[in-house]
């Protein structure tokens, strides 16, 4: 039968018992993690987001009925006890933060009953995730969890103190928006007081924040929620949040400075990490010649070398066709790796495949610098060696080579990198290599449009010395955009935005807008621009992802509360749903049922 808390006071959370207050009486509330009855003497485990504490029942200390109660104790059972503080009779447990004391119980009170959990309340659970996801209010008691959740909530409160004294304001915007196009596609809300009318909920606060900058607000920031309707991975989920600010009358390396200073106090003084400034800045052409990724992974070398002059006259065929296709060879030297075994070569050429690529050449040098090469006999010996020279080979080593259209080699190269560092132990989680990246592509041709789009969005301001070339060669127009990376993970993003008219008109030519549809579609907006707006750029993080590498976890699932699964589904409350009929008579709204025919 639970109690009531009637007349009792928490004292003190679990670990804030401390040494210091042996000899004291305190009340502590929370949950048995578990509780074990050696005969007379009865061992609790009590357990709240703090962390453990040992709590000892005798039926001298605490009474016949007390005691009967703490006989009843099961894991989970939610308890408040009173007792007094003292030195642990037993051997000192170094894992807790309370292992040199005890508390002896003088009463206690059961506030809630519990069932038998379906799983461990545990560290590092072993339990199939889609088991813990049904049950996400129990798998959130586990202490890593807990502490990675209570780490997001410190992120957000150092962010706000932080942003607050650079004279940031914090300006909530509308979640209920109008959809647009470009980009992701979004959640639409159909709207009961204008039939056949949709809001759309906001992929990010992009277009409020300039227009709060049109405002004179200066420095804007929110802690955002956002919504995007796309495929899942490890790093995405269909509802996020962002760290989203915006700043008048600053260039690149303002939000650059004040942004540096932002991680650097975030890390210090959330996991104690020294985050050294200024941050290695690398434009988008460096970073895809060197590192095959615009979001490199900097905790390890192996790095793409062209060579395409060096193969130009060979007469291996798949070199050959490249480049006469306009294409590129390019390798990567996986030091020390020349003796791995055919099979697992073969597997790196599967995995190269699901990239696109046709498969990969390798050369294979063994440790009496012998060489086993799968294009060998299309080589002259001269050019195998000024090959193996090119790419700094020795003995030991193995070169892998893709040959192809640029795009595809770099996303080839770039992702086998990745996944031989990761097969090799080199990805410390504890190291954090952070690099800036700057000067991206204002636009990308999309095949499937027949057009260009924006890398980025419409209101990214080109590099000046690049404007001359937006009307003939827009593809070699340089934005002022710049990405924040950390250990091959985009954190965050941002850019400078267009505040001249005639510049974003030519950006609106450039990606196929006629100005009628602009103004259609950004009307608002670009109106507001007639009324003096300064020049403005902003940046926004990924909270989610950001927390997770500080947490070093693999999955930001891990550092949301109640995170939704690949099919954008949640196991625990079966979210998306059928609704009421009548919901939807009143949204003027008929479902089509899909049909059963193939």
């Amino acid at each position: 039968m639970a109690e009531s808390m009637l007349g009792l006071k928490r004292s003190h959370r679990c670990t804030e018992v401390n040494n210091s207050m042996i000899g004291n009486e305190v009340t502590v509330m929370g949950w048995v993690q578990k509780s074990r009855n050696k005969g007379g003497i009865i061992f609790v485990d009590l357990r709240d987001r703090s962390g453990i504490l040992q709590v000892i029942f005798e039926e001298a200390n605490c009474g016949a009925e007390s005691f009967a109660k703490a006989e009843k104790l099961r894991s989970e059972f939610v308890v408040a006890i009173v007792g007094k503080v003292a030195k642990r009779g037993g051997a000192i447990n170094e894992n807790l933060a309370t292992g040199d004391i005890e508390v002896i119980a003088s009463d206690i009170r059961i506030l809630a009953e519990a069932d038998t959990p379906p799983f461990p309340i545990e560290e590092n659970s072993k339990t199939k995730e889609e088991l813990r996801l049904k049950y996400r209010y129990l798998d959130l008691r586990r202490p890593d969890l807990q502490k990675n959740i209570m780490m997001r909530s410190k992120v957000t409160t150092l962010t706000r103190a932080f942003l607050a004294e650079n004279g940031f304001i914090e300006i909530e915007t509308p979640t209920l928006c109008k959809s647009t196009p470009e980009g992701a596609r979004d959640y639409l809300v159909p709207s009961r007081v204008h039939p056949g009318n949709f809001y759309a909920l906001p992929q990010s606060p992009q277009i409020y924040k300039q227009l709060l900058m049109c405002s004179g607000y200066d420095r804007y920031f929110q802690i955002a929620r956002c919504y995007r309707d796309e495929d899942l991975r490890a790093d995405r989920q269909p509802e996020f949040t962002q760290i989203d600010m915006e700043l008048s009358f600053v260039d690149v390396d303002d939000v650059i400075e004040v942004n540096e200073r932002l991680l650097a106090k975030l890390f210090k003084e959330t996991i104690g990490v020294e985050v050294s400034l200024p941050i290695q800045r690398m434009t988008y052409a460096e970073a895809m010649e060197r590192f095959g990724s615009d979001k490199p992974d900097l905790r390890f070398g192996m790095e793409l070398k062209n060579v395409t002059d060096v193969v130009k006259d060979c007469e291996f065929v798949v070199f050959k066709g490249a480049i006469e296709n306009g294409g590129s060879v390019r390798g990567i030297n996986v030091e020390g790796q020349g003796a791995m075994p055919r099979k697992k070569i073969d597997a790196l050429v599967d995995f190269a495949k699901g990239y696109g690529a046709k498969g990969l050449a390798y050369i294979a040098i063994q440790e009496d610098g012998s060489v086993k090469s799968s294009f060998a006999k299309f080589m002259k010996d001269e050019e195998m060696t000024a090959l193996i020279d090119a790419m700094g080979g020795k003995a030991g080593d193995l070169l892998l080579f893709a040959a192809d259209k640029n795009k595809l080699v770099y996303d080839v190269l770039g992702a086998l990198r990745v996944e031989l560092a990761s097969q090799l132990g080199l990805l410390k989680k504890d190291e954090y290599r952070f690099v800036w990246i700057t000067e991206f592509p204002l636009l990308e041709y999309n095949e499937e449009l027949g057009r260009y789009q924006a890398m980025h969005h419409p209101f990214t301001m080109p590099m000046e010395e690049d404007l001359q070339y937006i009307d003939t060669d827009p593809g070699r127009v340089r934005a002022k955009a710049y990405d924040i990376v950390l250990n091959g993970t985009e954190i965050g993003g941002g850019s400078v935005r267009i505040h001249q008219n005639d510049i974003q008109e030519k950006m609106f030519g450039a990606l196929g807008f006629t100005m009628e549809s602009a103004y259609e579609q950004f009307g608002f907006l670009l109106n507001a621009f007639k009324y003096g707006v300064p020049p403005h750029a902003g940046l926004a993080y990924g909270l989610d992802r950001l927390v997770m590498l500080m947490a070093k976890e693999d999955s930001i699932r891990d550092v949301i509360a109640f995170p939704k699964v690949k099919d954008a589904s949640c196991l625990m409350s079966d979210a998306p749903n059928v609704v009421d009929p009548k919901q939807l008579d009143e949204l003027g709204i008929g479902i089509n049922e899909a049909s059963s025919e193939e």
